[in-house]
């Protein structure tokens, strides 16, 4: 039997996972540029140091939002249903996660394209903004899945109202993710600098930590006890995951005042692989729904014909290995520290000329 005629149901759990790590890739790289950008107004309290942020990210953040754009385009060609459902359901979330990374994306390209000062103020503002908006909103929806969203009807639509999402547990989520990767993001910027920026993103990313590992453990053995899976065996991993990735995120606090820099990223990069994994193996199966009412809603009611998962299989086998290999080159080119002393003076404002 070719691989064809089985594809449907070989290829939808493997196009689960693909998208599952597609999300825990993005989280993780795109994590710490979330980060970085809402960390501007404390970190970055001159013109210069918002500069030298901004640049340790500024060779790295349109890459990384390259695992988002794959994730959302393959869950539209593998899962359709699943992808109608969330935007016909979820648009005005969705539609503020789309507005946040627009200005986010036009503050890094345009704040250097004048010398006045407001003007940068402005799109360092944009870009802290445009960070804040995706964490917040996307950590909510994500514990929602956990919690799971009711879905009636034929097609299956979601009843739930845009304030009803706004749950204890759901909040918890937002303010998790805006937390770890902030926490996430100071540890970057004090293994990617030197000097007074690296002891100041270290004292920062010490605190940060230990915030982000109590409200990950918090979040972990809440979504367990409340909301784990049914299944034995994926229960067990959730709590595994959720306690391995809340420690090793107050193991990065340490880490991080004993300027242990780069396993300090790694830790923190272990709690959002963590949290990431353990939500999508809640969501495994009924992709984070509940059905109230109609046929409902699953992974394999969800997904695309056998030909389809096919055809993207053999292009994803042969395209991704190049976009992986492309990015983990462009880390290798920038893997050096900055320091203020890299940085040009700033340049004087324009004087206005007289009438």
């Amino acid at each position: 039997m070719t691989l064809l005629e089985t594809g449907h149901p070989v290829l939808t759990p493997i196009w689960f996972v693909l998208i599952a790590i597609l999300w825990t890739g993005f989280f993780f790289l795109e994590g710490f540029d979330f980060g970085v950008a809402m960390l501007l107004p404390i970190l970055g309290r001159t013109e210069r140091r918002k500069r030298l942020m901004v640049n340790t990210i500024g060779p790295l953040w349109d890459g990384n939002e390259v695992w988002l754009l794959t994730a959302g385009g393959s869950m539209f060609a593998a899962f359709p249903g699943w992808y109608a459902t969330l935007f016909s359901g979820l648009y005005l979330p969705l539609l503020l996660v789309l507005l946040g990374l627009i200005i986010r994306g036009v503050s890094f390209e345009y704040r250097s394209k004048h010398p006045d000062s407001r003007w940068r103020n402005t799109f360092d503002w944009m870009a802290t903004i445009g960070s804040f908006l995706p964490s917040l909103v996307l950590g909510i929806g994500f514990a929602n899945f956990v919690r799971g969203l009711a879905v009636a009807g034929d097609p299956p639509l979601i009843p739930t109202s845009f304030w009803g999402l706004f749950t204890p547990f759901a909040l918890l989520g937002g303010v998790l993710f805006v937390v770890l990767f902030c926490a996430h993001g100071a540890t970057f910027v004090s293994l990617k600098t030197k000097g007074e920026m690296h002891e100041d993103a270290r004292a920062l990313a010490q605190k940060l930590a230990l915030v982000a590992g109590v409200l990950l453990l918090v979040f972990a053995v809440w979504g367990n006890l409340a909301y784990g899976p049914d299944n034995p065996a994926a229960h067990v991993v959730t709590w595994v995951l959720g306690l391995v990735g809340g420690l090793a995120v107050l193991a990065a606090g340490v880490l991080v005042g004993r300027n242990r820099t780069g396993w300090a990223f790694v830790c923190t990069g272990v709690g959002v692989i963590g949290l990431v994994v353990a939500i999508f193996i809640k969501m495994y199966g009924n992709l984070g729904f509940y059905t109230v009412s109609g046929p409902g809603l699953d992974m394999y009611q969800a997904s695309s014909s056998p030909y389809t998962l096919t055809i993207m299989s053999i292009a994803a086998a042969i395209f991704v290995p190049i976009v992986i290999g492309y990015q983990a080159w462009s880390y290798w080119v920038f893997r050096k520290r900055i320091s203020l002393d890299n940085l040009p003076e700033d340049a004087p404002e324009p004087v206005p000329t007289p009438a």
